[in-house]
């Protein structure tokens, strides 16, 4: 087996794109069901609103990158608010069916032919990166380091894109950190224990439930901002709601309701199945394994990674980093 190789796209998986743009979108999600405990399926949608929001505006309307971005923002608020409205004074799974639902709409309005001169269709849209790359400060080549024999590089454009996502990460990390050690993080962790008790001292639970869906949808919508830049494009399944429940798997793996929880379940999550897929290609290749071929390794590694998930939720289910008692749920709410 080529270990170098396997040891090298391994270990660059636990920082590249996938991760980065993922841990994003679920650290806003700990934010939802990690500190409020709002069962927000649609968290996809948010990452899709943002990235359609700056591909329209730059290909179609022409106008600045920059102006995209905030287009992006405000529609994963405006998004919030229309989601929230309905649901928030009604039970948890309201709320629940309600985002799973609005996400599927979302992708498949993006996905629609009617539409297809503004989004794209199932293609999507491209071409609209180029103002995120010219404020690239790193020149072309490669950039990294060498593991004694292990090369871990990325290309000057990967490397810009990694920069910026982890800056994001830490400084969501940070502020999350600091919200949550405020008045207002403590409401919203007592929202999730036992709302009645918070409404009951005079506190608008409705009011601090939406600013919670608000806050996480937007720092999820830079997620989407991650994949549109990282792979130059947005299409439409990308944002579909299988995106939404590996953040759900992600945030249960590495913790609920810890800062570093969503981060962490992140990497693992990459580093498990990169690592899976290589070690068994390398192995059917070598023949060592001869009930698989190259076209089922795809398959047996989500099996792999799912059963290894399935034991961690038996024999720890709070994670890695978690409580057992901040994944509670409590539908009733």
């Amino acid at each position: 087996m080529d270990w170098i190789t396997i040891i090298s796209t391994t270990i660059k998986a636990a920082v590249g794109v996938e991760t980065v743009l993922y841990a994003i979108g679920a650290i806003g999600l700990n934010v939802h069901f990690g500190y409020t405990g709002l069962l927000n399926f649609g968290q996809a949608a948010f990452m899709g609103v943002a990235g359609y929001g700056l591909a329209v505006t730059v290909t179609v309307m022409g106008l600045p990158f920059w102006v995209g971005i905030f287009v992006g923002l405000i529609a994963a608020v405006i998004l919030a608010i229309l989601l929230g409205i309905p649901t928030l004074k009604l039970r948890a799974d309201y709320l629940a069916i309600v985002t799973i639902a609005a996400a599927e709409i979302v992708r498949l309005i993006f996905r629609s032919v009617q539409f297809k001169s503004v989004f794209g269709g199932s293609d999507g849209q491209r071409g609209f990166s180029d103002g995120f790359y010219a404020l690239n400060p790193y020149p072309e080549g490669e950039y990294g380091f060498n593991l004694g024999p292990v090369p871990l590089l990325f290309g000057h454009r990967t490397m810009w894109v990694l920069t910026v996502g982890w800056i994001l990460i830490a400084l969501f990390s940070f502020v999350v950190y600091l919200l949550m050690k405020s008045p207002w993080g403590r409401v919203l962790k007592a929202i999730r224990e036992d709302e009645d008790a918070v409404r009951s001292l005079g506190k608008s639970v409705f009011s601090y439930k939406m600013q919670a869906l608000v806050l996480g949808g937007v720092i999820g919508c830079f997620g989407g901002f991650i994949y549109g830049l990282g792979y130059a494009s947005v299409q439409p399944d990308v944002f579909g709601t299988e995106t939404t429940f590996y953040m759900y798997t992600m945030l249960i793996l590495g913790g609920a309701a810890r800062v570093l929880g969503p981060v962490l379940g992140s990497m693992i999550f990459w580093v498990l199945l990169v690592l899976f897929y290589n070690v068994m290609t390398e192995a059917v290749g070598a023949g060592l394994i001869t009930f698989l071929d190259t076209n089922q390794v795809g398959a047996m590694r989500w099996i792999l990674v799912g059963l290894g998930l399935i034991l961690l939720l038996i024999f720890r289910p709070q994670g890695i980093l978690g409580d057992k008692r901040e994944i509670a749920i409590d539908a009733r709410r």
